[in-house]
């Protein structure tokens, strides 16, 4: 459990210092990623394309962070709250004009081999919009 628990807590401490390489390294070949409701991905280069989108279009931290697992130690789940500026447009998003948000987050891991090999992530995408896009 203990180690389920410092795996993510590197997992976000490498996004929070955008350092991708260590986020990437931390994740299986195969990971699984589900997006936030999206689509499901798979593999470690479709998550590397993805940050490297999510990076060119918003500039988060992620602070108040709570990470739980299982006794096991192969499955997490981790609670947080995303400090962000919306930096570019995102297609079919607002439009990008350095919106600050602060926005309830959270993901759920499947760990094998001592890596992510699954993350799904939550946030609620009416919430995100009504703070960068408010009518």
């Amino acid at each position: 459990m203990q180690q389920a628990k410092k795996l993510i807590e590197n997992y976000y401490q490498a996004f929070n210092n955008g350092d991708m390489d260590t986020f990437l390294s931390l994740l299986t070949d195969d990971v699984v990623h589900d997006i936030n409701q999206g689509d499901r991905e798979q593999g470690k280069a479709a998550f590397a394309q993805f940050m490297q989108k999510m990076n060119h279009h918003y500039r988060e931290q992620l602070v108040d962070m709570v990470v739980m697992a299982n006794e096991a130690g192969s499955r997490a789940a981790a609670e947080f709250v995303v400090l962000g500026e919306y930096l570019n447009t995102d297609e079919g998003l607002p439009e990008a004009n350095g919106q600050k948000y602060r926005l309830p987050a959270g993901a759920f891991f499947d760990i094998r081999d001592g890596k992510v090999a699954r993350v799904t992530n939550y946030y609620n995408l009416g919430d995100w919009i009504a703070q960068v896009d408010p009518q």
